[in-house]
């Protein structure tokens, strides 16, 4: 794992206790907070992008056919991933609102569209839910699980303001945990259901919610009855019969005590990074865990923990949220330094997911296998030859044909070129590369030089191109020079010769008849005036 520090440009204010990070179309999405101050942006949805140890923030705008989506804290959310020609999709389930105001409604937030400047458009809908309706709350998961051929959404925990009879000025905004009932909905029609479990015997909220298949583990969680946090892992085990769900719950012994924890997937297996949370009202939980997920059961294992910070070792509270797999966005707040003017410490705490895993095991068995030959060079050498190779090419490479030159070589090694240093102020980094330019999508535009021997490829946004000028110069038959070879386009044909326009004088039309003029004495003329007036 790594801890690199983050330095939010004008926007540490917003980011708050409970916010959420979605994924939406390669985009990491800040939900949550209230709207830009003096902005157009009153849902307080936000882009974010990390760029050179940065934290930016862009505001987001929503389709005109969307609903309003209020900023949600501490809202059950889960992802849905594409299927059955669907888009991605993100459920969102209560939560609490900044005025203190707790929501039971149920939201399905999609992209709508993307423009030609990659800004995004997001499109909301509120979906009705009948039947035995979840109440408010916030604090609690939200699950999908698969039985039978059909799916369900299943949720669980959370707690709420104390029942109206119950309220009195005092305790007016004192919250309990809700009833320990397993709430069960499908996305195609709203109908709900309530079930209780005697397994199920106390409120539980700010717990962890891991689904496999037909069954779901609650990890953890506070009690606000008895303000602690006991070590308890159940697994729900849902059967979607054809009449009535059929539910069943199990006690295991292999607990954790933690709330408010950040859990982040590590690929497209069932395998999760459970780091932060609390232990106890006044001490963080600093170690990581290891989740797999399997047909036997659940099973954790210890982890390495970064190299906390002073900053975050000392804090007394912390904070954050998943920015997909294998990156966790982390927060702290400044505690006793009023001269900050930043009101947290921010840091991206990343770690192996298992796409790289797999990329590290195949460059290490191409290193091994060039050690076979004695006239081999070593294993560091091996792995700088391979190194930004893509994974299918590695599978053919031979270093015994490693110095020999071949026209094929040179497509594959074109796939690494759009990654080079072009010149000394280079700063494309492939690792927090974005597009710049309205034409790229995956690799950046790059222009080819043409002054030196052989010419050079270089980085158009690295020479400050416009988009205008890149488009002329890929669609002439212009050469082009880098900044450092005097940063002009050179006309390589002698340009055609503009021809002067005609200059078109009107016709003069012959035997043009004018009408015959009246002539008139003074007298006829003073009669006529008086006889019109």
């Amino acid at each position: 794992m790594t801890l690199q520090p983050l330095t939010p440009v004008n926007c540490a204010g917003l980011l708050q206790p409970g916010f959420s990070l979605l994924q939406l179309d390669g985009d990491v999405l800040l939900f949550g907070q209230k709207g830009w101050p003096k902005r157009s942006c009153p849902t307080g949805v936000f882009s974010v992008r990390f760029k050179c140890g940065e934290m930016k923030l862009r505001a987001i705008s929503f389709s005109n056919d969307s609903c309003y989506l209020p900023p949600l804290r501490c809202p059950a959310v889960y992802r849905l991933d594409p299927h059955e020609g669907l888009p991605e999709s993100y459920l969102m389930h209560g939560g609490r609102t900044p005025n203190n105001e707790i929501s039971s409604s149920l939201y399905v937030l999609t992209t709508d569209s993307r423009g030609c400047n990659r800004k995004l458009t997001l499109r909301c809908k509120e979906k009705e839910l009948v039947g035995e309706v979840p109440g408010q709350r916030y604090g609690h998961t939200m699950s999908m699980v698969h039985s039978r051929g059909k799916t369900a959404c299943v949720l669980f925990g959370g707690r709420s303001y104390m029942p109206a009879g119950e309220r009195t000025t005092e305790s007016w905004n004192s919250v309990v945990d809700c009833p320990p009932q397993v709430f069960l909905f499908d996305l195609e029609f709203g109908c709900c259901s309530a079930h209780t479990l005697p397994e199920l015997r106390d409120g539980q909220s700010f717990h962890l919610a891991l689904a496999r298949e037909d069954c779901v583990y609650f990890i953890g969680g506070h009690s606000a009855a008895s303000d602690s946090r006991p070590p308890r892992l159940f697994r729900l085990r849902v059967e979607l019969l054809q009449g009535s769900p059929l539910l069943s719950c199990e006690t295991l012994a292999t607990g954790m005590s933690i709330s408010s924890a950040i859990i982040n997937r590590t690929g497209r297996t069932h395998n999760y990074i459970i780091l932060g949370g609390y232990q106890s009202d006044s001490q963080k939980r600093m170690e990581c865990s290891a989740v797999r997920v399997d047909e036997k059961g659940i099973h954790f294992e210890p982890l390495e923990s970064p190299k906390w910070s002073p900053d975050i070792t000392h804090s007394r509270t912390w904070f954050g949220s998943s920015m997909g797999e294998g990156s966790i966005l982390l927060a702290v707040p400044t505690e006793g330094r009023p001269s900050q003017a930043d009101m947290h410490y921010f840091y991206k705490v990343s770690f192996p997911t298992e796409d790289e895993a797999r990329e590290d095991e195949g460059l290490q068995g191409c290193s091994q296998d060039s050690t076979d030959y004695d006239d081999s060079t070593p294993l560091e050498d091996s792995e700088e030859l391979y190194f930004g190779r893509e994974p299918h090419e590695l599978e053919d490479s031979d270093d015994g044909r490693a110095d020999n030159y071949n026209e094929e070589d040179e497509e594959d090694e074109s796939q690494t070129g759009y990654w080079i240093k072009c010149c000394l102020g280079c700063e494309v980094d492939p690792n927090i590369w974005e597009p710049y330019y309205s034409t790229e999508l995956h690799r950046p535009a790059m222009i080819f030089c043409s002054r030196g021997e052989g010419g050079h490829w270089v980085h158009a946004q690295c020479m400050d191109l416009s988009e205008t000028l890149l488009f002329r110069l890929s669609q002439g038959s212009k050469r082009y020079f880098c900044l450092d070879h005097g940063g002009l386009p050179h006309q390589e044909m002698t340009p055609p010769r503009q021809a002067q326009p005609l200059k078109l004088t009107p016709m003069k039309v012959k035997d043009r008849k004018t009408p015959p003029a009246i002539k008139m004495s003074p007298a006829k003329k003073l009669f006529l005036r008086r006889l019109f007036e």
